[in-house]
């Protein structure tokens, strides 16, 4: 039988309905991340940013918002971002006491671009504190949230989009085990300077490798006395690929 031309569009899908992410508290070894809730956690985010970024560096590759100069201003764009884009945001609020941290609001991301009807998301507006970069905090939230997309929700896509400029975001995604799609040039004008936009993603046929690779990661037997990894993860995420 001659195949339908609709085989060319590529392969037919089971039909099925995806649950918009619930917003629910999600805890790690190493961390929890709970919904942003700006009564509690503004402030101490607010004091992160304003300690570790003074100059408000990070905050000109995040869209047109900030630097603020109070936690005020900074709660009054939080409340008009929420209002004016589909978003969840989650603070993430360390756990483990030999990290040295304490257990307030240290970062935050959003889940953006929410499509349950395609089964796809993507997390953004990532913001940490410099020294935070690679830890086992902020990397355990990037696998909780992962773990959640893939494991609880059953997506089939995960995005990452960042300024094309921003090397530390582009080295991230990529440790992460994200895969480069493409740029997308004079996408947007942030802070009166363009922007073209790199697309990254996980796919649901990716997740178990990459699932196993952060597993391994985290392991406690991957940290020595001082904490120092013994294996890095973009080694790890390589050998699962």
């Amino acid at each position: 039988m001659q195949a339908s031309w609709l085989d060319a569009l590529g392969p037919a899908l089971p039909e099925r309905t995806w649950q918009r992410p619930p917003g629910a508290t999600l805890v790690g070894t190493y961390c929890r991340l709970e919904p942003l809730d700006l009564n509690r956690h503004a402030p101490d985010l607010f004091n992160q940013m304003v300690r570790e970024d003074r100059e408000g560096r990070q905050w000109m590759f995040l869209a047109s918002m900030g630097p603020f100069e109070s936690c005020e201003a900074f709660v009054h764009a939080w409340e008009r971002f929420a209002h004016a884009v589909d978003n969840i945001t989650y603070a993430v609020i360390p756990t483990d006491p030999s990290s040295g941290l304490e257990e307030v609001a240290t970062g935050q991301f959003s889940f953006l671009r929410i499509r349950p009807e395609a089964g796809s998301i993507e997390v953004g507006f990532v913001r940490f504190p410099p020294q935070m970069a690679r830890s086992r905090v902020t990397t355990e939230a990037q696998f909780l949230l992962m773990k959640h997309v893939f494991d609880d929700l059953g997506y089939r896509r995960y995005e990452w989009k960042c300024n094309d400029a921003n090397t530390p975001s582009m080295v991230t995604a990529e440790r992460l085990g994200f895969r480069f799609e493409g740029t997308f040039r004079q996408d947007q004008i942030n802070h009166g300077r363009n922007r073209n936009t790199a697309w990254w993603s996980i796919i649901d046929s990716e997740w178990p490798g990459l699932k196993a690779a952060y597993q391994k990661w985290l392991a406690a037997d991957n940290f020595d006395e001082h904490g120092q990894q013994q294996t890095r993860l973009s080694a790890l995420v390589q050998a699962h690929r």
